[in-house]
């Protein structure tokens, strides 16, 4: 699973409105974006899957792998290279049987060692912990630590990502302490720059 790891871009409608989609993940993925994940639960389900169709086309052509949030529907229907779930969503055997067994599953393990673990048994493809920092998105999820991601790294034989918060100053931390991927989305669609914000994320691996 050498392929999860690296920097994991992840949008959100607030900060790449409309037509401004495309361009944003083209200068993440130009800037070294190695997955990006289509997160919009405001779009009506037909502009999701037009707008999913065409980032599933630019991400593959930067050779980076294209996950949809929440929704394995949609994930088969512009056919992704995997979803990301929440402990809320659709569970894992049942998204599995929807896209296969090539498909890659994410599960949201916020800060517990037990839900990962459970993650890995049900036969996840990765593990996410967090938030770690201050999050625009997340801001009332529980908190994670690095000692989190230190435990996980002897105990989970998965990749693991961090995410929450996340930027340049304090991803070194994050990724010395076992986390394979970084899942940022504030420090890189927020940025004046994403392509700049993207290659100094994605250098740090």
């Amino acid at each position: 699973m050498t392929r999860l790891r690296g920097l994991y871009a992840i949008t959100a409608p607030e900060l790449t409105p409309g037509k401004e989609l495309l361009t944003a993940c083209a200068q993440a993925l130009a800037g070294g974006a190695r997955l990006l994940q289509y997160r919009d639960k405001q779009a009506s389900p037909a502009l999701r899957l037009a707008r999913a169709r065409q980032l599933r086309e630019l991400t593959h052509a930067h050779n980076a792998l294209f996950l949809i949030n929440d929704d394995p529907a949609l994930a088969l229907a512009c056919q992704a290279d995997g979803v990301h779930l929440g402990q809320g969503d659709t569970p894992l055997s049942e998204a599995r049987e929807m896209l296969g067994a090539e498909a890659i599953i994410g599960i949201t393990c916020h800060a517990s060692l037990a839900l990962a673990e459970q993650a890995m048994a049900e036969g996840a493809d990765y593990v996410a912990f967090g938030r770690f920092f201050h999050s625009y998105t997340k801001p009332g999820a529980p908190a994670a630590t690095v000692e989190l991601l230190q435990q996980a790294r002897s105990a989970i034989a998965l990749p693991r990502v961090a995410i929450g918060g996340v930027n340049a100053d304090n991803a070194p931390a994050l990724i010395n302490a076992g986390a394979d991927m970084l899942a940022v989305v504030h420090a890189l669609f927020g940025a004046q720059d994403i392509h700049a914000a993207a290659r100094q994320l994605a250098e740090l691996f």
